[in-house]
């Protein structure tokens, strides 16, 4: 029998920026439990990390970054992306968290020979990383700090190829034998709001992806850390490449978007043609309409969706969702776009400082603003007009006047201005989770509240989401049904592999069923075994509709039997669906114990007041069960009932291997090799029996 590890790269790299000094660590000693991403992310970061219970800022911080096996592949929507754990200084208060990036860094790094990197301690001077196969090299930031993302990149590109232009041939090194190449490195790199510690700093590759919710930015900053460049020659080895070649073509011809007609027009009001729209190049930056700017589609290395836009004339707008909905209070592309510029350039989260609306709240009842009681002359009366965004962002990331305070997250900004009591229990701040922003609402969204405030950020999970949630959305935009709820349920609970269709049902009844404890748990294993351990980008996976060919007859989508066949194909192990869920709990029972060791607490699994006290009051259509009927219900007047939720809890810490104060159980914890874990918790007086 080989001994190869199929997918894998066989290095782990171990950074100590104290002494400026690294090691290479085998990682075949680890994949096999932990294969990959964050399940690698975290066994590495307990491993590395001395002492779980220091502060974000702290030297004894530890960052770890993975690739995963289907990196540098052919296997699409996750070749390309790496997770990111560590000690993050966004959450109040903070925790072990998470963050992921795609572009082309995992190839990169598995290029260079490296399935993972774990740095530790803090640089005495500023500098930053050059990784060329087995050559690291550590060079001075100075003239680098106070420099944007992508200045920053393009100075690195240019120093580790020897000043070759862009697509010329350059050599590794300076022998021989050292190997050419036209790549650019892929470059991991904050910008000021980073090296000022701002809590929203992100890490950014390339243009406009980044390490986005968690604030690790920030820590690289404080760890004087600028910047970390990958480029190798080096290969790994796939065990089936005919069969993975063949997948793709498959899940090309059956659920990507027609080459040959990229531009598709909404022909008529169908759910099905508004699906081929959903999947054409482009669309994740929606809002960033074509038709008064030109541009092109961008993906991230191997994926076929190219899901995001380069716009003629402007840098860094490859973004989703929420960074290019950012801005739109002008009503003008050109301002969405500059917005999105100084965003990815100055490092900062766009989904963390969505609070413009806040502050104009605030600013109209007479609380923020010029001579008020919180005291700032940012210039509302011109919220309308790209100068009001262009001094907020700027402020936060060189920490001036007012941005000093939201520099700090909102939530503590809030907490000093003596809001944040009154205003998330009226509702008018709306962070129902450690100061996280609400994404979907867990007063109606069950499984997506319950699994975020049990992990430890906003999951960010869309797969399921997109099914349960916005497709009977878009299906009451464009004026009816095209399959009733009781079939859609159906259908998808038998994709999924969930034992009943009312695990689907989010009535007020339904919210609170075991039916709904199971769906959750199934989010929150699928969550970190395929989407945060295997890379599966949380936009395209799971595919549970087949949105290009859709038809009321026929429209299952790609999981959850892609996953499987791309995983044996790549890795060469036989791996049942079940066996993945069990791999994503396992990951999570680790999490847990850090969290544990970091003073977390049931009671601080809690949400915000107006979660509980504050009925819904706009549409939110789901998927439920009404009168003894299914329906695609609106979800008015809800809210979260706390004894119940409880209840919930309970049964969702059972299902982690859990006791009843969310410690977890020696039992479990050694049905895992948990051994050594189970022993520190013990010392802590926090095992569970």
């Amino acid at each position: 029998m080989s001994d190869t590890k199929y997918g894998y790269a066989g290095g782990i790299l171990v950074i100590n920026l104290a002494d400026e000094s690294y090691e290479i660590v085998d990682s075949a000693p680890y994949v096999d439990e932990w294969i990959g991403g964050h399940g690698l992310c975290s066994k590495l970061f307990w491993d590395y990390c001395e002492d779980n219970s220091v502060q974000a800022y702290d030297p004894k911080n530890v960052i770890v970054f993975s690739c995963n096996p289907f990196s540098g592949t052919l296997v699409p929507a996750s070749s390309a992306r790496i997770e990111m754990t560590g000690l993050g200084p966004f959450a109040y208060p903070e925790w072990y968290t998470r963050s992921s990036i795609g572009g082309r860094i995992a190839g990169s790094m598995k290029a260079a020979g490296f399935d993972a990197c774990v740095v530790l301690g803090k640089a005495e001077r500023r500098i930053w990383v050059s990784v060329v196969n087995d050559e690291v090299t550590f060079h001075d930031a100075e003239g680098l700090w106070g420099k944007g993302t992508w200045e920053t990149q393009e100075l690195i590109w240019s120093e580790v190829t020897h000043q070759t232009p862009d697509g010329g041939w350059f050599e590794f090194t300076r022998s021989r034998d050292g190997g050419r190449s036209t790549d650019r490195p892929s470059v991991l790199a904050i910008g000021p709001a980073g090296e000022n510690l701002v809590r929203t700093a992100t890490i950014t590759h390339d243009a406009g992806h980044v390490a986005g919710q968690s604030g690790f930015g920030a820590v690289w900053g404080a760890k004087n850390l600028k910047a970390i460049s990958f480029l190798g020659s080096k290969s790994f080895e796939v065990a089936d490449p005919a069969t993975l070649i063949d997948l793709r073509i498959e899940l090309q011809r059956d659920y990507g978007y027609n080459v040959d007609n990229p531009t598709a027009e909404l022909a008529s009001l169908s759910f099905g043609a508004l699906g081929e729209i959903i999947r054409q190049p482009g669309f994740s930056t929606f809002n960033l309409t074509l038709k008064d700017t030109t541009g092109r589609p961008e993906g991230c290395l191997g994926c076929f969706r190219n899901c995001r836009i380069n716009v003629a004339g402007r840098v860094g707008n490859e973004a989703t969702c929420n960074s290019s909905l950012y801005y739109t209070a002008s009503g003008k592309t050109e301002d969405q776009l500059y917005v999105n510029t100084i965003l990815n350039d100055l490092g900062i989260d766009a989904f963390e400082v969505d609070f413009l609306p806040y502050l104009r709240n605030l600013n109209k009842m007479g609380v923020l603003g010029e001579g008020m009681e919180i005291d700032t002359d940012l210039p509302f009366d011109r919220f309308d007009n790209v100068v009001f965004p262009d001094t907020l962002i700027k402020r936060i990331a060189y920490r001036e006047e007012i941005g000093d305070d939201l520099a700090e997250g909102l939530a503590r900004a809030a907490m000093k201005w003596g809001r944040w009591e009154e205003d998330t229990a009226t509702g008018l701040l709306e962070r129902p989770y450690w100061g996280y922003c609400m994404h979907y609402d867990p007063r109606v969204e069950a499984e997506w509240g319950y699994a975020t405030i049990l992990n430890e950020r906003d999951i960010n999970e869309h797969g399921l989401n997109w099914i349960i949630h916005w497709t009977p959305m878009l299906w009451k935009g464009l004026g009816g049904d095209w399959l009733s709820a009781e079939d859609f349920v159906s259908e998808i609970t038998g994709l999924v592999g969930l034992s009943d269709p009312k695990c689907l049902d989010f009535s007020e009844e339904g919210m609170y069923s075991d039916l709904m404890v199971e769906t959750t748990e199934w989010y929150r294993y699928h969550g970190r075994f395929w989407i945060q351990s295997m890379g599966m980008c949380d936009w395209a996976w799971p595919n549970l509709v087949n949105f290009v060919n859709f038809s009321p007859d026929d429209y299952g989508g790609a999981s959850p039997r892609f996953e499987l066949g791309f995983f044996k194909a790549v890795t060469g192990r036989e791996l049942t669906y079940e066996e993945s869920l069990d791999y994503g709990r396992k990951f999570l029972l680790l999490d847990r114990a850090i969290w544990i060791e970091q003073g977390r607490e049931r009671e601080d699994e809690q949400f915000a007041k107006y979660i509980y006290d504050v009925p819904t009051s706009t549409p939110y259509f789901m998927p439920a069960v009404e009168n003894g009927e299914w329906v695609y219900s609106t979800n008015m007047g809800r809210t979260l009932d706390r004894d119940k939720f409880e209840e919930v809890k309970t049964k969702l810490y059972a299902h982690d291997g859990l006791n009843e104060k969310g410690y977890p159980k020696k039992s479990e914890l050694e049905k895992y090799g948990l051994d050594n874990v189970a022993q520190r918790l013990q010392e802590l007086g926090k095992l569970g029996e």
